[in-house]
């Protein structure tokens, strides 16, 4: 059996010809098949060319008709245009076509209406398809490799349909990356629509939905052992500060107005937040956070083998102040739930961890600087930073913005804090707040005292010079400039 493939430009009268006379052997011969392809005037010149060139034939007008042999196999071969396909027909199948001028003209403007309605249409269905664009840097971190495979879920991303994927490394090689990218298509994640790679800066953020930022960046010491810890530092903040300056003037131009940006990282955590804020004007201030979750199941992971519990049966511990840098473990709303201990209840009953555990002073102390150390001692051990935690506590942090907890459950979030308890402006700190409807709101109904105050101006001190270092940074730029 025979199938015939009639292409041709939509407005071609020729083409309307052929297309007639292929319905009427249709409709004479029930083994007749034809295929027809319309093509938009602008497009045929080129797609004539490509097809011609992929077979290896020579025609030059509209319509181009040839035979494939289905049954038989092999490549299609040329019949050529209108006449040649007329002649075909008169001589195999006895049968011809005498359509008037006017009626292929008429046929002619109805195929390039046709074809035009039909592209207004898929243009139209192509804009009610909005993927969610998520963007990941370092992507390939140890933590982005432990991120995707829960990332890409219903239970994190409850209201959306499908999600195309963005990963960007400045650092790595695109052979790497196009490897992660196979990995991730062969999942087989219901909600993954595409998957992109990038190298540079020249897309990225582009119509960005979720933003999450995985970088680590250090200045290589070896060749200034004779520096301060204060050089040290400042080469270490100018260097964050001309990555997320950039960043943050890309998110303003580039990302989806209502994105929400995640940093996470053990280094300059708030300070990254704040440039990012600083230079991304266009943007809420509330949707740029970075998380203490990690330091919260760190310290309930302690608290936890000290009453002899699961970690996750304490809840509600407060990270206040700088996450990398002085932060301060706050007890006071925390509960405990299936305590072995003189007052026993069911699954739901809880008690108030500082009303079972008396030790203030191992609390104020001990407790702290345990939690210090934990994310250090993990990487000691395992030659990596703690990957697995950083992408739990993103994962935690997303499900609670979009909706997926209890307006009651209390999250620690480095957020900016204008005003808050008292602070400077412009300082992204920890702080307790709840979500609700996608919203996160700071949480006041909490006592701070004089001596949690002082922490967290200390915190604030703390996260002022680290701005200062890089506003002394933007002088010196600016000045080589002028000069």
């Amino acid at each position: 059996m025979a199938k015939f493939v009639l292409a041709g430009k939509t407005d071609c009268p020729l083409y309307a010809k052929a297309e007639l006379l292929a319905d009427a052997l249709k409709r004479s011969l029930p083994n007749f098949r034809a295929h027809k392809i319309s093509i938009l005037p602008d497009d045929w010149k080129e797609w004539l060319e490509a097809t011609c060139k992929r077979n290896g034939w020579k025609h030059k007008k509209s319509p181009l008709v040839w035979r494939e042999l289905v049954d038989q196999g092999g490549k299609g071969m040329l019949l050529g245009g209108f006449s040649d396909f007329l002649e075909h027909c008169q001589d195999y199948y006895n049968i011809t076509s005498d359509m008037p001028t006017d009626i292929m003209l008429s046929v002619a403007a109805e195929n390039l209406e046709t074809k035009m309605n039909l592209i207004v249409e898929e243009q139209h269905r192509a804009s009610l398809f909005k993927p969610l664009h998520i963007w990941i840097s370092s992507a390939l971190s140890p933590t982005c490799h432990l991120l995707i495979p829960n990332l890409l879920s219903a239970e994190v991303f409850p209201h959306v349909d499908a999600i195309s994927l963005h990963l960007l490394d400045l650092e790595g090689g695109e052979e790497q990356l196009q490897g992660l990218r196979i990995e991730m298509e062969n999942l087989g994640l219901p909600l993954l629509h595409q998957v992109s790679i990038h190298t540079d800066l020249d897309q990225a953020f582009q119509e960005a939905g979720v933003i999450l930022l995985l970088d680590e960046w250090w200045s290589d010491d070896s060749d200034a052992e004779n520096d301060s810890e204060q050089e040290r530092k400042k080469r270490k903040v100018k260097e964050v500060s001309d990555h997320y300056r950039e960043y943050g003037k890309l998110i303003d131009t580039r990302a989806n107005k209502e994105v929400k940006v995640i940093v996470s990282g053990d280094s300059f955590v708030n300070l990254r937040c704040s440039l990012l804020v600083d230079n991304a004007q266009s943007i809420d201030s509330d949707q740029f956070v970075t998380m203490a979750t990690q330091l919260e199941n760190e310290a309930k992971a302690i608290m936890a083998k000290k009453l002899r519990v699961k970690a996750s049966d304490i809840t509600d511990l407060i990270v206040w102040g700088n996450i990398s840098g002085s932060f301060y473990i706050d007890l006071q709303r925390a509960k405990v739930f299936n305590y072995d201990g003189a007052i026993k209840g069911p699954a739901f009953f809880s008690q108030s961890l500082l009303k079972i555990f008396h030790d203030r002073k191992w609390l104020e102390t001990d407790l702290q600087d345990l939690v210090r150390c934990q994310r250090a001692a993990v990487a000691s051990k395992t030659c990596q930073a703690a990957a697995m935690s950083a992408a739990n506590g993103i994962l935690t942090i997303l499900k609670a913005w979009n909706g997926t907890c209890s307006p009651d459950k209390i999250f620690s979030l480095g957020v900016l804090c204008p005003g808050y308890y008292n602070l400077p402006d412009g300082i992204v700190l920890s702080v307790p707040v709840t979500f609700t409807e996608g919203k996160w709101s700071v949480l006041f109904d909490v006592t701070v005292g004089d001596e949690l105050k002082e922490r967290l101006q200390l915190s604030a001190s703390e996260l002022r010079r680290e701005k200062e270092l890089e506003s002394e940074n933007d002088m010196i730029v600016m000045k080589k400039e002028e000069s």
